[in-house]
């Protein structure tokens, strides 16, 4: 899977900003990109703590940029973009105070077009690295929330990797209308939850999969009642409505989404029951005990959580993580651009 991706970034480089350039797992994770060159790192930090902490570890950073809020020279611009970015929610002084944090200041360099992706969230929580890119890398065209999806991947008998996709198991905890203060639904849950499939089924394609989504549930194609079936049948017809290419079914059971025995019996003629590789949870619970069985029962390796929805790739690291997984969360957030 990593060959293809680093292919990508061989015939179209990139620059990646890590926003906590002191911590030995991103300098070990940079000093790797730098030997391999296909990824060019940007370091955000104060460059006497960052080349400590480098020489510290025996990190090889030379040449890398390493980038520093209190004295980076474009503050000025960057205070002003932010500014106007926040719409009268942020004074300059405020502004300025949150991008003397690494956080804010390397998000607004990938929305000033000084890099092309970010990762974060070896040190800063997951809210500290999405809440930036919500106020200002924004959701792209189309796409109203933000969603992830990880990446699920373990040999085959075949000699290649079987690779999954399964969303949102990291962002949204649950589906509800969205209501104005008049009370009407402007957004409304069946809407998201679609939203989120076909997402994940953009995400899916990245990494070599032809997605095949199932829309899970405890019924299939009828079998259970209750309002959180209503809400996968109903967003399972959204997404068909805004994707009617896509290869998207539900709801449907875990066994008939992946049993071609018992999908084609419970859901006969579905081009997805029994065949699926893109499985979308009903709610975050569901979600992250479902890819957490796959990886400790099923024996898959998870890639994730990827955020999805943002007009740029920002990514976020578990707190726990090693270098390893700093270095190909690297690659992952790159080749997403």
């Amino acid at each position: 899977m990593f060959e293809n991706l680093i292919e990508v970034l061989k015939n179209d480089p990139r620059k990646i900003v890590y926003t906590e350039g002191s911590d030995a797992r991103i300098l070990e994770s940079a000093a790797r990109l730098k030997k391999d060159g296909f990824l060019t790192p940007i370091l955000v930090g104060k460059v006497d703590e960052v080349k400590a902490a480098a020489a510290k570890g025996g990190f090889d950073i030379e040449g890398l940029e390493i980038l520093d809020p209190a004295t980076y020279e474009g503050m000025d611009a960057m205070v002003d973009e932010m500014v106007a970015l926040r719409k009268g929610k942020m004074s300059a002084e405020d502004c300025r105070a949150a991008l003397s944090k690494g956080n804010y200041f390397g998000t607004m360099l990938v929305k000033m077009g000084k890099a092309d992706c970010l990762l974060g969230g070896a040190t800063y929580s997951t809210a500290d690295t999405v809440r930036p890119a919500l106020q200002l890398i924004k959701t792209k065209p189309g796409n109203k929330i933000v969603s992830s999806c990880f990446i699920m991947v373990r040999p085959a008998a075949s000699g290649e990797n079987e690779v999954l996709a399964m969303g949102d198991c990291a962002i949204n905890i649950d589906y509800q209308d969205t209501v104005d203060k008049e009370g009407n639904v402007t957004f409304t849950a069946a809407q998201k939850l679609a939203e989120v499939a076909i997402a994940t089924a953009e995400t899916a394609k990245v990494f070599g999969i032809d997605p095949k989504v199932a829309m899970l549930s405890y019924s299939t194609k009828g079998s259970g009642k209750g309002p959180n079936v209503d809400l996968v049948r109903n967003a399972t017809e959204e997404a068909k409505k805004l994707a009617p290419e896509l290869k998207l079914d539900g709801e449907m059971q875990f066994d008939a989404a992946v049993s071609p025995v018992v999908g084609q019996l419970k859901f006969p003629g579905s081009p997805v029951a029994g065949y699926a590789n893109t499985f979308i949870f009903p709610e975050i619970q569901s979600g992250n005990i479902g890819y957490k069985i796959a990886a400790r029962l099923g024996g898959f390796a998870a890639y994730g959580p990827i955020l999805q929805g943002l007009n740029a790739p920002i990514n976020d690291l578990s707190r726990g993580c090693n270098a390893e997984e700093v270095y190909q969360m690297s690659i992952i957030t790159a080749a997403l651009k």
